[in-house]
């Protein structure tokens, strides 16, 4: 099976560098597709010297939902997998990630931060990552510790089965919710976890953490 692993970038100048090298550094036939959004920081110059990349560029800076969005209409492999343009998760992890689907016992499964030892985060963002995945659980009905991973590998015709609408982070909550909705098998396997703060680039905000609590309970009682 062919894997696709999504990247979007903005502003990740100081990190996409190493990031590329240790996604071709695994051992796995994949294309790697990079969506730019409007990067000011030298990352798309960069980007654009990469000769092995599918580059999507946009013209304005939209978020990583829509660059999500993007970048599917570009993908050829059996499975997608999300991957940040930090330094937060390790791309080593890949092949237990897509295990289950290769194997035919899930056609979802998120990396979760929280099978195993418990990751280092500010005590805030424990918590909400915590309450996001109760949330999720409750709504609908299977067992999630990890909502928010970045980490999330798809079967490609069940991802693109729904017609994505979400902008910024609430992808997280919105593929979760309309696929599990539509009863998609699930699976979670530990990742490997390094926590970047505000001061390094993250650019999730409490705002965020309101948009996926409403959309999790969005997409419980519509489409």
């Amino acid at each position: 099976m062919k894997l696709s692993v999504i990247i979007p970038v903005y502003n990740e100048m100081d990190t996409i560098e190493e990031v590329l090298r240790r996604v071709r550094a695994v051992d796995i036939e994949k294309e790697i597709i990079v969506t730019d959004d409007c990067s000011t920081d030298g990352s798309r110059e960069f980007l654009r010297g990469q000769q092995d990349i599918i580059l999507v560029e946009s013209d304005r800076n939209q978020g990583k939902g829509r660059s999500i969005r993007s970048a599917l209409q570009h993908v050829t492999g059996d499975i997608v997998l999300i991957q940040d343009a930090d330094l937060e998760y390790d791309p080593n992890d890949y092949p237990a990630l897509i295990k289950p689907i290769i194997d035919g016992e899930a056609d979802i499964v998120y990396g979760s931060r929280f099978l195993g030892k418990k990751p280092r985060m500010r005590r805030i963002n424990y918590i909400a990552n915590k309450v996001f995945a109760a949330l999720a659980s409750l709504l609908y009905g299977v067992k999630i510790t990890d909502e928010a991973t970045c980490y999330k590998a798809f079967k490609t015709d069940v991802l693109k089965s729904i017609e994505l609408r979400c902008n910024r982070f609430e992808f997280c909550p919105e593929v979760t919710a309309r696929l599990l909705k539509r009863g998609y098998r699930f699976k979670e396997v530990p990742v490997w976890y390094e926590a970047r703060t505000h001061a390094q680039g993250k650019k999730i905000t409490w705002k965020d953490g309101v948009e996926c609590i409403w959309t999790l309970l969005k997409y419980r009682f519509t489409g």
